[in-house]
């Protein structure tokens, strides 16, 4: 078990690495249909990668690269039906994973020096919508029984996924930039 020391010094070490900086970017997939069952204070969404290069680095370049590198994969559908928790998050599961971890893998290939989460949680987390994160752990577990009980009722959610967003810090929130579509397909 760490020590009191160990656990301040890892929690300092990780707050160097946490906090958004003006100008820091991240690839998310936007998931209205679930608007209404996040209570976390911003919408609904599944990260692709966070953070990506700053701001300032996004050229026309990188622009046509990223382009090219989302219009490889296909549009897909995500299907959200059950619950998860990580410490202090209630989240739903995206299913399959496959499409989200897929693009994840293509970013993290072209810009290898990329790190997701900042390397906070190892090599990232599993593909998630976070539902609620606002809990301590005397509290996590009855108010988000409580809250899944609530929303259950409202799954399962089925959402179309054609394009991927480019979000920016704009030092108080998020903005949306750029939406990057993926590969339409085609029948017949």
């Amino acid at each position: 078990m760490a020590s009191a020391d160990q656990v301040k010094v890892e929690s300092e070490r990780n707050a160097d690495r946490w906090p958004d900086i003006p100008g820091d970017t991240a690839f998310t997939i936007k998931i209205p249909e679930a608007d209404p069952l996040v209570r976390a204070g911003f919408p609904a969404h599944v990260t692709v990668l966070y953070p990506f290069v700053h701001e300032s680095r996004i050229d026309t370049l990188v622009h046509r690269e990223l382009s090219g590198l989302f219009a490889k994969h296909d549009a897909f559908t995500l299907t959200f039906s059950e619950f998860g928790r990580y410490p202090g998050v209630l989240y739903l599961a995206p299913q399959p994973h496959n499409p989200v971890k897929a693009l994840t893998a293509d970013l993290t290939q072209r810009w290898p020096e990329l790190v997701p989460y900042r390397g906070l949680f190892g090599t990232g987390l599993d593909p998630h919508l976070t539902v609620a994160n606002h809990e301590g752990p005397a509290t996590q577990d009855a108010a988000y029984d409580a809250l899944q009980a609530e929303l259950a009722p409202l799954l399962p959610l089925r959402c179309h996924v054609h394009a991927v967003q480019l979000i920016v810090w704009d030092g108080e929130r998020w903005q949306e930039r750029v939406n990057y579509p993926l590969a339409v397909l085609r029948r017949g």
